[in-house]
């Protein structure tokens, strides 16, 4: 019988990854984000730096066509397929809450898996107050920045899938975290709830 798994998409600075982190505390359940990257480093012998440099850039077709050309994979690729695996076991295993990396796509197929997608957008001042009070991030322009990581996001997603980054249509459900962070891990766990998942 199928379990559920929780995939989390999110824009830049919109509080996604800590309502899931949240979420999986209230429900018991383990948290998969950064430590897809270690994970894919052991199977891979890449490091953890190169990987995490390298997981949102996605390959040109003129270097995929090349490297397709001599029977290798681009390294960008190689570190999606890797981290595509460390997906599919971690979800085989058990009720989850994974953060990024296409999960929603990489398990759109699995058997034992009832995938739920959720994606977490929120009002542009609300992340530039989180990104700079919160990520500490200095940019000349924090609006641009966020932008630019949206786009390095939305680049990555649509490469390797054939889905639209950040589309309601394409998740469960798309939810402003402009309603408050802590209402948003309580929709999240009472929904998982109804559905048999956790206490």
């Amino acid at each position: 019988m199928a379990h559920t798994v929780i995939t989390v998409g999110r824009e830049y600075g919109s509080g996604g990854r800590l309502i899931a982190q949240k979420a999986a505390e209230a429900l018991g359940i383990p948290f998969f984000d950064r430590s897809i990257i270690n994970m894919a480093a052991e199977e891979t012998g890449l490091s953890a730096d190169f990987i995490r440099r390298t997981e949102q850039q996605k390959t040109s077709s003129f270097l995929y066509n090349l490297y397709m050309s001599t029977q290798s994979l681009p390294v960008n690729d190689q570190v999606f397929i890797a981290q595509s695996e460390v997906i599919r076991r971690v979800a085989a295993e058990g009720p989850c809450i994974i953060v990024g990396r296409c999960a929603d796509y990489v398990l759109r197929n699995q058997s034992d898996v009832d995938a739920l997608n959720l994606f977490i957008h929120a009002p542009m001042e609300e992340r530039i107050r989180r990104v700079r009070d919160e990520y500490k991030v200095q940019a000349p322009d924090l609006r641009l920045y966020i932008l630019k990581q949206d786009k390095n996001r939305a680049a990555y997603y649509e490469h390797f899938t054939d889905g639209q980054w950040g589309k309601a249509q394409n998740y469960h459900l798309a939810v402003s975290s402009g309603l408050g962070l802590e209402t948003i891990v309580r929709l999240l766990t009472d929904l998982m709830r109804d559905r048999g998942l956790g206490a």
